[in-house]
């Protein structure tokens, strides 16, 4: 599949665990080339995950214990924040930037360690892997779900060459940060949607690997 997508495009970003979707959050495209693309999560959007999930992180089994594809999925909408993700190719993480959609308060930036992005017929397809960073308005920071990547490691569930190209991603995004290079230059900190994007619905055949 080759092109590229404009801006109001409605894609599916997906988690693919075991041959099987784990989660699918329907985003709207900002901006695409060659270098990044920019995607934007609504509140009010319709999104897919694991039965439990919308009710909070200790309400579902986490998906490294599961066995196979025994898990059930289930409709939800998200909630209250609104969502802009930055992805490059190729890299082992995504940028956000996390608002109050009602008072449109800047949250925090969040580094979200995941498998470099790959195409698929409804959008793109990566691999949350758990760890994250987040990144107060202030610039101090605090790591997210250590202990559940530990776990994923100490399983075997998170390959070596996994861990290998987040430990070499994290200088990178600390270079940026200390240099407050893009995208922590504030380039994206006043953007707003589009008044006429509505939440999207889920595509047709999320569900086809």
């Amino acid at each position: 599949m080759t092109g590229f997508w404009k801006p109001g495009d409605v894609i599916s970003w997906r988690g693919i665990y075991r041959e099987r979707v784990w989660h699918a959050q329907t985003v709207i495209v900002v901006k695409h080339n060659p270098e990044e693309m920019v995607l934007t999560l609504l509140p009010g959007t319709e999104c897919i995950g694991p039965e439990g999930y919308s009710q909070g992180k200790n309400s579902y089994k986490r998906r490294w214990n599961f066995k196979e594809k025994d898990w059930q999925q289930e409709k939800y909408f998200w909630r209250t924040n609104r969502l802009l993700l930055l992805l490059e190719p190729e890299k082992y993480y995504s940028t956000m930037y996390f608002w109050n959609d009602e008072s449109n308060q800047f949250l925090c930036y969040y580094i979200n360690f995941q498998l470099p992005f790959q195409r698929s017929h409804c959008g793109i397809d990566t691999l949350d892997l758990d760890l994250d960073l987040v990144i107060n308005p202030d610039f101090s920071y605090e790591w997210k779900d250590v202990e559940d990547y530990q776990k994923a490691i100490q399983n075997k569930i998170i390959f070596p060459e996994w861990i290998e190209a987040i430990e070499a991603a994290k200088p990178e995004i600390f270079e940026k940060l200390e240099r407050r290079q893009y995208p922590y230059d504030g380039s994206w900190l006043h953007w707003t949607p589009d008044p006429d994007w509505l939440p999207p619905k889920l595509p047709e055949n999320w569900d086809k690997i």
